[in-house]
């Protein structure tokens, strides 16, 4: 079955000593396309190269957990960089951006006023581009919901909140404010209850698969502190693990992996429409429009 990786971060450096390799274990475990976003001004320029390579697509903002040293200069370049690349296909929509109230460091009344400040911007360039956004909402929903409606675009957004993990209510505003629930390796987690009910009962138009390689390794890869500390290897998170995700997905709602893939697909290009074009012409995804 086709799959379609939503985030995952090819050019971190846990994956680049051995790049070609890491996609063509996903390839071979058939992930057909992957979604590579930035976190920050250094990396543009690399997610790009990364998805020309191998047939995938990117999208680029400043994440918020690198904010702390990003500057006004740095969203000035993002615009430029945007306005340059705004012909390229492969670029999919602004991201990784977000608020996260959840590092120590990123939660003085300066740092929060910055980072509000910083995805601010960018929701305007996103919207000035006509582009979605890759959201990052940790313990930020709320927040990251008003300035969604502050800077709503004409014909409302399109876009992922990556790696969701709210409540019931504020997955339903994510959809209302036209956000895709992001699922990955948490959802494998049996002690994670609020997010599998979730994941269970989220509608089926509402979400969208994604690994967050090399971060959020799912349960099998797991290694907790204690067992670090003795010297086990934590078993690292690539895009060939999201059919083993998907599978767990497919098993909280209660269908098949080739169900899962197939609306894995159309909630994709719903919330990444560039994807559309790109995916034509995987001979393994013939009908994403549909």
């Amino acid at each position: 079955m086709p799959w379609i990786d939503t985030h995952c971060h090819l050019d971190a450096p846990e994956l680049a000593a051995d790049i070609a390799a890491v996609r063509e274990r996903a390839r071979q475990a058939g992930v057909v396309h992957c979604v590579l976003p930035a976190v920050e001004r250094s990396n543009w320029v690399r997610v790009r190269e990364l998805a020309h390579a191998f047939g995938d697509s990117y999208a680029l903002g400043i994440h918020p957990l690198y904010v702390a040293r990003a500057t006004q200069a740095d969203l000035d370049a993002l615009r430029v960089e945007l306005e340059i690349h705004r012909g390229d296909p492969r670029l999919v929509a602004v991201g990784e951006i977000g608020l996260d109230f959840f590092e120590p460091d990123l939660c003085t009344d300066a740092m929060r006023q910055w980072q509000e400040d910083v995805f601010r911007q960018q929701l305007l360039l996103a919207r000035a581009f006509d582009l979605p956004v890759i959201v990052h909402v940790r313990r930020s929903v709320d927040r990251v919901l008003k300035y969604l409606r502050e800077v709503r675009p004409q014909g409302g957004w399109h876009g992922i909140a990556h790696a969701f993990n709210g409540s019931a209510e504020q997955a339903q505003r994510c959809t209302e404010a036209g956000l895709k629930l992001g699922f990955g390796g948490a959802l494998t987690f049996e002690r994670a209850l609020q997010l599998r009910r979730l994941a269970a009962s989220v509608g089926p138009a509402d979400w969208v698969l994604e690994t967050d390689a090399p971060d959020i390794p799912p349960h099998w890869l797991y290694v907790d502190a204690q067992a670090r500390a003795s010297g086990q290897a934590q078993g690292v998170n690539e895009p060939a693990q999201l059919p083993r995700i998907a599978q767990s997905m497919a098993d909280l709602r209660s269908t098949t992996s080739a169900l899962i893939s197939q609306a894995n697909a159309h909630n994709a290009v719903e919330a990444l429409p560039g994807l559309a074009s790109l995916l034509d012409a995987c001979e393994q995804l013939p009908s994403v429009r549909s």
